[in-house]
């Protein structure tokens, strides 16, 4: 079997991507699978680093601050779009895939259409809640549309839709560390209280921003905080805590790759409301405060948190209240161990497990 994958841009569409080709492999050792990704974007680096060959498209989102740099960015987009188009037809000719698999991205929509357009398979992993434009096109022609919400037959067709779950990381679906074990990887006393704080893989400055102006609440209330900023603040963070004196209590980290780890040591989850994020909560069943991004296509972060929240499994601050709510919300879950508890089991509910091994199921079935 030969299967590209296609997609990328964060963690949230490269790790479900990493754990599909993973499925696949298990399943089928001889498998021949090749990435397609975009130029300068974090899955170039990622997907080699899980050992996958990578081709990468000149291709880039639409800038929706329309500043002057911004606004040049969009009038090239056009051409970057041709230039894609044409270079991924020349990949698809010379690799001739048995499936071509899209997880969302700015590399997906070129891929899957080339695909569809030269006769390839093709299949869908849609992981929101609320389908964006780009997969509702795609979804056309696509044999299959892996979800992991319900009601999706509002964007796709019917009978293409299979619910499969989100994959999410092995280390996190099996995830077999202890708190002990979380809290001493990160320095941490596993007698103490722990917040987690993820911006996703790239970070998230509202959320950063909030905790900068805020460093002295932890250690006023013998919180730890196990933070992860992203690249573009990350040396900013460290300044800031070093300056107001709490290294004790603020642990800094660019980018945290054993997420296993730090799932295991927090009691308390400050995230963005990504599908893969959610995902990984579910299945960790930690209480947690959602902040969806509000520069994301459709707002679907806000769907996606608020289908938590409806079922009592989540606590949403919406991003423009970020600095005024987000921590009090925090405290008000470290006071209450039955809001937590509650919190825990309603999460717990909404867990998918072996979702990319469902997934597989359906590749194999297009495949024959």
């Amino acid at each position: 079997m030969k299967a590209i994958i296609s997609g990328g841009g964060s963690g949230g569409h490269i790790f479900p991507a990493v754990a599909i080709a993973g499925a696949l492999k298990q399943r089928h050792p001889d498998v021949e699978i090749l990435f397609v990704g975009a130029e300068g974007r974090m899955e170039m680096e990622k997907v080699p680093a899980a050992g996958y060959r990578i081709e990468g498209l000149p291709i880039a989102g639409l800038q929706r601050k329309l500043t002057p740099e911004n606004i040049m960015k969009n009038l090239q987009l056009p051409f970057k779009m041709a230039k894609s188009r044409s270079k991924v037809k020349g990949i698809l000719r010379d690799f001739q895939p048995d499936i071509v698999v899209g997880v969302g991205g700015f590399a997906s929509e070129p891929t899957l259409k080339a695909a569809a357009d030269m006769g390839y398979a093709t299949l869908l992993q849609e992981q929101n809640s609320y389908a964006g434009l780009t997969n509702k096109i795609l979804a056309r022609r696509a044999k299959k549309i892996c979800v992991a919400y319900e009601g999706m037959e509002r964007f796709f067709p019917k009978d293409k839709i299979v619910f499969t779950g989100n994959p999410v990381r092995g280390d996190i679906e099996n995830m077999n560390v202890t708190r002990e074990e979380g809290c001493a990887n990160f320095g941490l006393d596993a007698g103490g209280r722990v917040l987690l704080s993820v911006g996703g893989s790239l970070g998230a400055r509202s959320i950063n921003q909030m905790i900068m102006g805020h460093l002295h609440f932890f250690k006023e209330n013998r919180i730890q905080l196990l933070w992860q900023t992203g690249k573009w603040m990350y040396e900013e963070a460290v300044a800031a805590v070093k300056k107001a004196n709490v290294e004790e209590w603020v642990k800094v980290h660019q980018f945290i790759s054993r997420m296993d780890m730090a799932y295991a040591a927090a009691d308390v989850v400050i995230s963005r409301a990504g599908a893969i994020a959610i995902s990984e909560l579910c299945i960790v069943g930690k209480p947690v405060v959602l902040i969806p991004s509000p520069n994301v296509a459709e707002d679907h972060q806000t769907k996606n948190a608020l289908a938590l929240v409806d079922k009592g499994a989540a606590v949403m601050v919406r991003d423009v209240e970020c600095s005024a709510l987000c921590l009090p919300q925090v405290q008000e879950l470290f006071e209450n161990a039955g809001h937590r508890e509650a919190m825990s089991v309603a999460i717990k509910k909404m867990a998918v497990y072996g979702a990319a091994d469902k997934i597989v199921d359906q590749i194999d079935n297009i495949v024959g």
